[in-house]
């Protein structure tokens, strides 16, 4: 490697620790950086989808329950329970909030791998 080109390596090298966000794949020490797509295993691909489905399916059963449970302590809590009533209106959003991750997992997810 001669030393002009090593210079500029060394000056490329600087630039782009001053601005990390313009690093790419190829940007090591000229050795391309494999970044293929995720793909599933062979034969995996359905047993996953049924097992996520799954998953989804029991987290809108705990959501409803959820939703029931805080419903019963605000009713349950109306008369000399106060507490007890707060505590179920303050449940809500954390089931909500369950919920909605739930339901934007997958699309959270797949931001990270567009």
């Amino acid at each position: 490697m001669s030393l002009t080109l090593l210079v500029l390596r060394a000056a490329q090298a600087g630039r782009l620790l001053e601005e990390p966000w313009r690093l790419q794949p190829q940007d090591g020490l000229g050795v391309p950086v494999p970044d293929p797509p995720p793909a599933p295993p062979p034969g995996l691909d359905a047993k996953m989808n049924t097992l996520l489905s799954w998953g989804k399916w029991g987290v809108l059963i705990c959501g409803v329950a959820g939703l029931f449970i805080c419903a019963g302590q605000m009713a349950i809590g109306r008369k000399n329970r106060s507490t007890f009533a707060a505590d179920g209106a303050t449940g809500i959003p954390w089931v909500l909030g369950g919920l909605s991750l739930a339901a934007t997992a997958a699309p959270i997810v797949g931001v990270f791998f567009k």
